[in-house]
């Protein structure tokens, strides 16, 4: 999430950017859309610069005192790029007014172009000529913001995304074009497993696909390298896009934009046909305007036939044009996952026709219901599908069917994605249905070792250096010394100070507590330590039984509610003491308790009590991990899960009209009645909800006070 977030707070940054060029150039909305991209490159390639170079420096060989200077070679193999020093964001940042800014990104644009040659006249340069010297100033400041520093992963895309949803491209929208929400795109480079080959996308648009396969290359510490890019993308301006994208990665491909990318009409990558290892892609969504006669002879790409033609001798719908060509350019043992409408699996007519064909093959593998709000910019559900020309034979006449609609993370109001786990999970269940079930064993040994990992941690975090449990308590102890001298003096006095009885309850119960918790976690890591736990029913009776990881994160739920109570108790004896007139007292130190000093005791117990919350939350965090992964295949082998996952025959296909919709057969999950309501979850989510509420009310606001001032109200 936090790398969500941290983008979330590039493009407020890039709408500050793009507000300040509007006001202060000549460029118009789809002029200054280049200038910024080209900057965010030249930001986010610094990054990836910095974040290798030492390791390269290190690693240099030296003679006779001298080590030789660093190369683009050495920044490709850790996947960045090399930059020259006029070409590094630090040294555009600290040009003065009196220096040429245009003359200098240029320049450093043209030093890229000169080491790399797949971006040779890709990227801007001559745009920012028109640039006011002060307003670039503005800008390279602008877009230098600590969350860009940080940032991971295809920011482009995301970036891209936001520019044609704020700024008015929305023709490609219209046309059924959504960004790639990166979560999808990691569940079909999970289940793909690309690692040799090529990659093809004809709907590359800004390069994900590619970037998250060469993430998951590093992932598994393998050469990106192995991997061959290529692409179609017809909007020329997002193929140079894709190629920058490519480059900040260290990575190279060969996308072809423009009109003779158009996937329909032009195969500029022609000879890829039934050549490709992998192909993965995300196309427009139920497109209805492909020209039926101009494709009818494309019998190598439509091996099925064309999927209806209209009124207008228009294709109807162009969802299963492009299924047909992902099919066709696999080889003989080539493997297609691809994000696709949900109209699709179920659609009727010729659709349904062609989709027989398909399922008849024995080709398709695997299929995967989506909830709506994963895309960035639209609340449509999806589907991913996936082609296997090379599955083997006892699952030719089968097909997974995997509803994930139940399987989300909350980010924002308006948007869902998984988590990593959530990620691993569905994979792990992709894993048993090619009879990986080792695989699976050792996910949920992941998750009981890092749930034990935890626990662990509550009593001493090594970095950062802290101590969550004992330093709670230690505060509790030092309020406790504070509130002793008053509190006697008010029950001499016969006044009511049952909040400090409350309080010292509440104070012996975290310490019950917290020692109960420790005494549990090292039995438990002596027993996960001294025996071996290799299957499903020895994890299982391990996470699951009696004296086992289950109590351990019961009590670390329980300790949660009491290191919160205990804290809420001291702020009302706080204000007891206050409503006694406690300030006016020798006995009561009010600036220790309550000031602005630093030692304020009421802060500094509050920011022990939020470290403590969140390490305890990470022990049952883990737990319910391996607990929703052993709870739903006890034995460590596919099953049918109601209302998750189902293996089909193509039987049962046939009988359903060919449906490839998941939900259509593997039902609706029970309502989990012995499990209790994740009120914390709940109340997150309700939190997320206000929040994206507030913001879009004060979006409002600022907009009707503009409206009112442009009006000369």
């Amino acid at each position: 999430m936090a790398q969500l977030e941290n983008i979330e707070a590039i493009e407020k940054r890039l709408w500050k950017s793009a507000d300040t060029l509007r006001a202060n150039s000549e460029l118009a909305s789809n002029e200054y859309f280049l200038p910024v991209m080209g900057l965010i490159f030249l930001r986010h390639a610094y990054s990836r610069y910095l974040s290798v170079k030492d390791d390269i420096v290190a690693t240099l060989p030296s003679r006779g005192g001298k080590t030789r200077a660093l190369t683009k070679e050495d920044f490709s193999k850790k996947s960045a790029i090399y930059l020259k020093t006029e070409a590094q964001f630090d040294y555009l940042i600290a040009l003065k007014d009196a220096d040429n800014r245009a003359e200098a990104i240029i320049h450093a644009m043209e030093s890229i172009e000169a080491d790399y040659s797949n971006l040779r006249n890709q990227l801007p340069k001559q745009e920012y000529n028109n640039i006011p010297n002060d307003v670039l100033g503005m800008l390279l400041r602008t877009l230098n913001p600590e969350e860009l520093k940080k940032a991971t992963g295809d920011i482009f895309g995301r970036i891209y995304e936001y520019f044609l949803t704020q700024f008015a491209d929305q023709g490609a929208h219209d046309g059924g074009e959504f960004f790639t929400p990166v979560s999808l795109v990691q569940l079909l480079v999970n289940a793909l497993e690309p690692d040799h080959g090529k990659i093809f996308d004809p709907a590359c648009g800004s390069g994900g696909m590619f970037v998250q396969s060469a993430h998951f290359m590093e992932r598994h510490a393998q050469d990106p390298h192995e991997l061959t890019f290529f692409g179609h993308e017809k909007n020329r301006v997002t193929t140079r896009l894709a190629k920058m994208n490519l480059a900040v990665h260290g990575l190279e491909g060969n996308v072809e934009g423009g009109e003779s990318a158009i996937t329909y009409y032009n195969d500029p990558h022609e000879g890829l046909f039934g050549t490709v290892d992998y192909v993965m892609a995300n196309p427009p969504f139920n497109v209805d305007e492909v020209d039926a006669d101009k494709i009818k002879g494309d019998k190598r790409r439509l091996p099925f036939g064309l999927p209806g033609v209209n009124k207008n001798k228009k294709v109807s719908n162009g969802n299963y044009l492009w299924i047909q060509y992902f099919y066709s350019y696999l080889n003989a043992t080539g493997k297609a996952g691809f994000v696709m409408s949900s109209q699709a699996s179920s659609a009727g007519r010729d659709e349904a026709k062609v989709r027989e064909q398909l399922v008849k093959t024995g080709h398709v593998d695997i299929m995967v219901d989506i909830r709506g709000n994963f895309f960035y910019t639209r609340t449509v559900p999806c589907q991913l599908w996936f082609l296997n020309k090379n599955k083997p034979e006892h699952l030719n006449d089968k097909v997974l069917m995997l509803d994930a609609r139940n399987v989300y993370r909350k980010v924002t109001r308006k948007i869902y994605d998984f988590s990593p786990e959530q990620q691993q999970n569905l994979t792990a269940i992709i894993w048993l249905y090619r009879g990986e079930g080792q695989r699976f064993i050792e996910l949920v040994q992941q998750y009981i070792k890092r749930s034990l990992l935890e626990a662990a941690q509550c009593e001493i975090v090594e970095e950062p250096k802290c101590k969550p449990l004992p330093d709670f308590t230690e505060q509790l102890g030092k309020l406790n010394d504070a509130f002793k001298p008053f509190m006697e003096k008010l029950q001499q006095d016969k006044v009511n100070t049952e909040p400090y009885q409350d309080f010292l309850n509440a104070k012996d119960s975290v310490e019950h507590g917290w020692n109960a918790f420790q005494t549990l976690t090292k039995e438990l890591q002596t027993s996960w330590g001294s025996n071996e736990f290799n299957d499903a029913a020895s994890l299982l009776s391990f996470t699951d039984k009696d004296s086992c990881l289950k109590e351990l994160a019961d009590q670390s739920r329980n300790l949660i509610k009491e290191v919160d109570l205990a804290y809420k108790l001291a702020t009302r004896v706080i204000e007891l003491a206050e409503a006694n007139e406690a300030k006016e007292s020798e006995l009561w130190d009010n600036a220790l308790l309550n000031g602005r000093s630093r030692t304020n005791l009421k802060k500094t117990a509050d920011e022990a009590r939020k470290l403590a919350v969140e390490q305890l939350k990470q022990v049952r965090y883990f737990y319910k991990q391996a607990h929703w992964l052993l709870s739903r295949f006890p034995e460590g082998k596919l099953r049918d899960v109601e209302g998750l996952v189902k293996l089909v025959d193509k039987k049962d296909i046939e009988a359903a009209d060919w449906s490839l919709t998941p939900g259509r057969y593997v039902g609706v999950a029970p309502e989990e009645v012995d499990e209790e309501f994740d009120f914390e979850e709940a109340l997150r989510d309700i939190h997320i909800e206000l929040q994206g509420l507030n913001t879009e009310a004060a979006e409002l606001a600022e907009k009707i006070t503009r409206n009112f001032e442009e009006l000369g109200v």
